[in-house]
């Protein structure tokens, strides 16, 4: 008997929120291991009275019940970018509703994709003052952009604080297993161990208690906010998972599960006062000797799963900031071909893998970094709890008094856990704000670069007609084969190109001025990636092809790409052609003519043989062109393989001369299309230098002449995040005076 389809949704929900308490919670699910720990290792004392233990259970309670429970699953998780989650999902939804993105490619055409979706319509959000005041100071765009960046920024530091920290906890357990002369040098060690193990893996009655301890007591939430570590993980995982899952799996069985760990810590801890010495008021005094070992292994197993996890996090945030043109290239590699958005980065694997073995061998107890990882926790959470409040207001539509009591009551819990984390500056703390600051002007050197860049291209781009006239005086010839230029301009003919044709006269039988774009949304369906068009007349043979991708997307391997275009120039080239027959007719009507370069279409591809079978079913007769598509001229050329078989179908039925012309004309582009692609096809790339203008600022030419110039020659090169083939890859030297 087939299973209703709510009980099928109810098993998915079930397997979803088992599936979470690995990925999700490993972070926040091995936080009794250090918490009690750093919360007494220096601040207040393990008294006969206990206060301070109960007063410390307290506030995990409250913390937990507060932040995690009511914060992220009941409001937070709602604020779900078409599913996904994290800072970027946030900052992509504002960008959405109010005109504040600083990216400068934008198009209407954009607005029209499925993921592109907005609560209300143009019309009605419009009346926000808050959207009408964000939009009308640019300054406002740069400091949304800058918090987000101040969000990613401490996200990356944790993952390198929470690996550490976590198995470093988990690891010492054997405190009590050997003697005090060989702990030091077993924990650290073994702790280093694990942790370049893990990384080589990737590649496969609380007022009275502050009334008695009043300043240190303060100064001890540091240690108390480490509870709630991995707490933005349920936000940030939001997409391999569902809102349903996560809300059951922790409410059911994390949240109820984790206070009785610090119940039981704590009541153990009140009944016995017999430790050696305070530092190890923690986990592991509170297991029975018996299964120590046992209970020792699986932290330890915990700590691993939960820092893949965080690890695996970072790979995911700095490709989402390379959408935003915020980080430079580096290369990332698709781990599974099942499972979207598993992703690794090796140069940012191993660089964490150092800073982490730096970290533990550095500090060399929980108390440093439990300070540490608690700052780069909390102002992740801060910035969550800002861009929220802008949610509610600008997405949700609510009035801007329930975004201020959001913003003013969780913020202001979270502000007084930032306040003694940010206290313990000289204790650890000072190494997520120096990782932070680096981080930051890595980041705001090149997207300032990047943006200005952009705009120096705006500027020197040519026109159609130009590119025309020159072609004419300098004789231009053409070769065979696909060229195609990369572009970030969405319009007109790049300088590059201009300076490529006026040095060498001649180009390829088709050519394509590609630009792969990013767009404020997680991802883009397949069916909607292209926008294509012409540049010139039809025998020009010059077409202008936009590819968009989500911050999510993963982009396509130039084997696929090439495919897809391919198949996505026929589509275009048919359907322009039954088009301009409209276009005619209304010409002769009296209506005004299409200009050249203009009008995108979208058009979908598939992951199979291109076949234009649908769009002539109704036709009794069709004439067939094939040509064999493949990487070279003879199936046993070297690097070659299975040659590809492209038909193009072209409906034969025709009732006028007109339409007969226009049929032949398809055949004749679909030909050289075809013939094109059998030809080869070439990447042409500008290979640019960056230099500032005379008299600009030494602050402007530390950024661009130094900082800029020294990221792009240290890290990957446009080549490379585009997945372009170096036997297919022709440069063009650029400088960019800005």
């Amino acid at each position: 008997m087939r299973s209703s389809p709510q009980r099928d949704s109810w098993k998915t929900t079930l397997l979803l929120a088992y599936q979470s308490l690995g990925v999700v919670y490993g972070d926040l699910s091995i936080s009794p291991l250090y918490v009690f720990k750093s919360t007494f290792a220096e601040d207040i004392q393990h008294s006969e009275t206990n206060e301070e233990i109960f007063g410390v259970l307290s506030f995990v309670f409250w913390t937990l019940t507060l932040i995690p429970l009511i914060k992220y699953v009941s409001v937070v998780l709602r604020a779900d970018d078409n599913g996904e989650g994290g800072t970027f999902a946030l900052y992509s939804l504002i960008c959405r509703h109010a005109n504040v993105s600083l990216l400068p490619n934008r198009q209407v055409a954009d607005e029209e994709l499925s993921t592109y979706k907005l609560e209300r319509p143009h019309e009605r959000a419009d009346e926000s003052r808050v959207k009408v005041w964000l939009e009308k100071h640019k300054k406002l765009h740069t400091a949304l952009l800058i918090m987000v960046l101040i969000g990613t920024c401490m996200v990356i530091g944790d993952g390198v604080l929470t690996p550490a920290i976590s198995v470093f906890s988990a690891v010492s357990g054997l405190e009590f297993s050997l003697s005090k002369d060989h702990r030091e040098y077993a924990v650290i060690p073994i702790t280093c161990v694990i942790l370049a193990f893990l990384f080589a893996l990737q590649h496969y009655g609380t007022h009275r208690f502050l009334k008695k301890t009043r300043k240190y007591g303060w100064m001890s939430l540091g240690g108390i906010l480490l509870c709630m570590t991995g707490s933005e993980a349920m936000f940030a995982d939001l997409g391999h998972f569902s809102y349903s899952a996560i809300q059951l799996a922790f409410t059911c069985l994390v949240y109820p599960a984790l206070i009785l760990a610090y119940m039981g810590q704590a009541a153990y801890l009140s009944k016995h006062h017999d430790f050696y010495s305070n530092s190890q008021v923690g986990f592991y005094i509170a297991v029975p000797d018996k299964v120590r070992w046992p209970v020792l292994v699986l932290a330890i197993l915990a700590s691993v799963v939960g820092s893949q996890a965080i690890i695996s996090g970072t790979f995911s945030i700095i490709n989402q900031s390379q959408s935003l043109s915020c980080f430079p290239r580096v290369k990332v590699v698709h781990t599974s071909d099942k499972i979207h958005g598993q992703i690794y980065i090796p140069e940012i694997n191993w660089m964490l893998m150092i800073l982490c073995i730096a970290v533990t061998v550095g500090f060399r107890d929980t108390k440093h970094m439990g300070n540490a990882s608690g700052l780069a926790v909390i102002t992740v959470m801060l910035v969550t709890t800002c861009l929220t409040s802008l949610v509610i207001m600008l997405c949700w539509h609510k009035p801007p008094v329930l975004a201020l009591c959001f913003l003013l009551f969780f913020g202001s819990v979270e502000a007084l856990y930032f306040s003694a984390s940010l206290i313990k500056f000289l204790e650890g703390a000072w190494l997520p704000i120096l990782l932070a600051l680096i981080l930051m002007a890595v980041m705001l050197v090149w997207h300032y670069t990047t943006i200005k860049k952009y705009e120096f291209d705006l500027h020197n781009k040519v026109t159609l007609e130009w590119l025309l006239a020159l072609g004419d005086k300098l004789g231009m010839v053409r070769v065979p084969g696909i060229g195609l230029v990369y572009t970030d301009l969405t319009s007109g003919v790049p300088a590059n190109f201009s300076r490529f044709v006026t040095n060498l006269p001649a180009f390829h039988q088709v050519l394509v001025f590609v630009c792969v774009k990013s767009v404020p949304v997680p991802y883009v369906f397949p069916a909607e990636r292209y926008l294509i068009g012409r540049v010139g007349p039809p025998g020009h043979r010059s077409y202008r092809c936009i590819v968009r991708y989500g911050y999510r997307d993963v982009h396509q391997d130039v084997d696929s790409f090439e495919t897809e275009l391919v198949e996505s120039l026929a589509t275009f080239i048919k359907l322009d052609a039954s088009y301009r027959c409209s276009e005619e007719s209304k010409q002769q009507a009296g209506a005004a003519p299409l200009p050249e370069d203009q009008g995108l279409t979208v058009i979908g591809c598939s992951h199979a043989s291109y076949d234009l079978q649908d769009s002539v079913q109704h036709s009794a007769a069709s004439v067939e062109m094939t040509r064999r598509i493949s990487g070279g001229s003879d199936d046993d050329s070297p690097g070659g393989g299975q040659a590809k078989q492209v038909r193009f179908f072209i409906d034969s039925h025709v009732t006028s001369p007109g339409e007969e012309a226009d049929i032949k004309q398809v055949a004749e582009e679909l030909e050289a299309l075809a013939a094109a692609r059998e030809a080869g096809t070439a990447f042409i790339l500008g290979h640019s230098h960056v230099q500032c203008k005379p008299g600009s600022s030494l602050l402007r030419r530390l950024a661009v002449d130094v900082g800029y110039n020294f990221l792009r020659r240290n890290c990957r090169g446009p080549d490379v995040a585009l997945r372009v083939p170096p036997a297919s890859l022709l440069e063009v030297g650029m400088v960019y005076v800005l």
